[in-house]
């Protein structure tokens, strides 16, 4: 089943083309690598696909949601659907992992203290990252950073998971560690989607490949 499905996009930065012509489909618990150079639209690619950035040519849709006419009030609903893990983390230095991920939840609209608790501790047990709940974010190696990222991008099950270079601010064993993660969380049957330029990973953890090349998306 189709989560994703572009034909003949284009996508448009300050008004500039940054990509034209972008057809294809990203089906359930695929694990997919975007690769291309810095500049190259990776990043636009999928900021259009949680509709930070609109697309205004072509056809487009993001787990049943058309992205071409979407209403603003409805773009909170897609991105509960999503899980976006960051190159920089993006975490809220002034409080702890726990709340951290509180805070997504109760924003997303958990209002429950006892399911709140036990979908923290799911997450967190999944990562790997059970027992550091209470530390705050300056206290964690990058890498533990960015498993908890993680965790926070799994929060409210998403059916897609982007993740823009999240291997970008850490050293080889732990990215390879990180890219693990995200090709275990595709074999349990949620898509993902990752931008990387490190060609290491594409030999030693396989998946569908497309390239953003001279404005044009690619299948490698």
């Amino acid at each position: 089943m189709s989560i994703v499905k572009y034909k003949d996009v284009e996508i448009l930065r300050k008004e500039l083309i940054v990509l034209k012509k972008v057809s294809f489909e990203l089906h359930e618990g695929e694990f997919v690598y975007l690769l291309g150079k810095v500049g190259s639209g990776k990043s636009s690619l999928l900021k259009s696909m949680y509709a930070e950035i609109p697309i205004t040519e072509g056809e487009a849709s993001a787990l049943d949601y058309n992205l071409i006419d979407i209403k603003r009030k409805q773009i909170p609903f897609l991105r509960r659907e999503i899980g976006i893990v960051f190159q920089d983390f993006q975490l809220l230095t002034d409080r702890s992992v726990y709340d951290n991920l509180r805070f997504v939840l109760e924003a997303t609209g958990w209002k429950n203290e006892t399911e709140i608790d036990e979908r923290i501790e799911k997450v967190l047990k999944e990562m790997g990252m059970a027992n550091k709940s209470y530390k705050m974010p300056h206290e964690l190696s990058g890498g533990e950073q960015q498993r908890i990222v993680i965790a926070r991008a799994l929060l409210n099950s998403p059916k897609l998971i982007l993740a823009d270079e999240p291997t970008g601010n850490l050293d080889p064993d732990t990215g390879e560690q990180i890219v693990k993660q995200l090709h275990r969380i595709a074999q349990e049957g949620t898509a993902v989607i990752m931008a990387t330029h490190n060609l290491n990973f594409v030999e030693k953890y396989p998946g569908r490949i497309i390239k953003c090349e001279d404005k044009h998306i690619i299948e490698a």
